[in-house]
């Protein structure tokens, strides 16, 4: 097996490693700490195209985790880059929020519903049924069908909600157009990831609490993979997928001490 070198660069989930729904994760906010005084280059990841980096701040602040706007990295920057590298300045028909939509403008795309070049569908927690008839007339007359992410349900302080995945497959039922997702488990998430940070495969880690998403991510990205535990794949869950992470620990605080050395640590199992 190949020996990886340092660990010089950490994409890190943000749902399920550094918070929940309820605060942070015991261990976060010292591993971002540690990562920002070591000077170590990082990203934090999320598929929730909801929010801009800016607001992501500030809930991760509100939290104790200091993690630079800059240092966010979001489905909804992803989709918008990809968007950017097919089609400059295109016009897209969007359902969404703040997040999505502002980074859509920040290309220079217009939105709106008259022939758009493209339909993107992103999350919200207000899915408005007009919204989906208009984007599935849309792509039925022959625009091109996005989806920030495939997530089917997301987390809310309530309980689980439908999400851009749900959402998606029922405009995909009704007009028999399949969406391209940009977000996790698709690797061009990744790949943007790097290249905004600079990072290359052989030296960055991620740190995931998906195994579907996060990890096989990951892996098809040829970063070094780390599972932790306190998300919603549980030790049991592992065994069932054809692929393994690298490692599999409890939680973030168990990688503290990796940031002054930078050593990745052996294949589990």
């Amino acid at each position: 097996m190949h020996e990886r070198g340092p660990t010089e660069c950490w994409l890190i989930d943000m749902d399920g490693v550094l918070v929940r729904e309820s605060g942070p994760i015991p261990g976060a906010a010292e591993f971002i700490g540690r990562l920002t005084t070591s000077g170590k280059r990082f990203l934090v990841l999320t598929n929730n195209s909801i929010y801009t980096p800016r607001d992501l701040w500030a809930r991760l602040r509100a939290m104790g985790i200091e993690v630079p706007a800059s240092a966010i990295w979001t489905s909804a920057l992803a989709t918008a880059q990809f968007l950017d590298s097919q089609r400059p300045k295109a016009t897209a028909y969007v359902i969404g929020e703040a997040g999505l939509t502002t980074a859509l403008h920040g290309i220079g795309y217009v939105l709106g519903d008259v022939q758009p070049d493209y339909v993107v569908l992103g999350e919200t927690r207000r899915y408005s049924f007009e919204a989906i008839t208009t984007a599935i007339r849309l792509v039925d007359d022959g625009a091109r069908f996005i989806a920030t992410n495939p997530d089917p349900i997301g987390p809310s302080p309530q309980g689980a909600v439908p999400a851009t995945g749900s959402v998606a497959a029922l405009i995909t039922k009704a007009t028999g157009v399949e969406p391209y997702f940009v977000g996790k488990p698709n690797p061009l998430m990744m790949r943007s990831a790097l290249n905004t940070v600079e990072g290359h495969s052989e030296s960055t880690a991620m740190i995931g609490d998906r195994m579907d998403t996060d990890i096989v991510a990951g892996i098809e990205a040829g970063l070094d993979t780390i599972l932790v535990l306190t998300g919603v794949t549980g030790p049991a869950e592992v065994e069932r997928y054809p692929y393994r992470p690298n490692r599999v620990v409890a939680s973030i605080a168990d990688l503290l001490d990796e940031i002054e050395d930078g050593r990745p640590g052996g294949r589990d199992g």
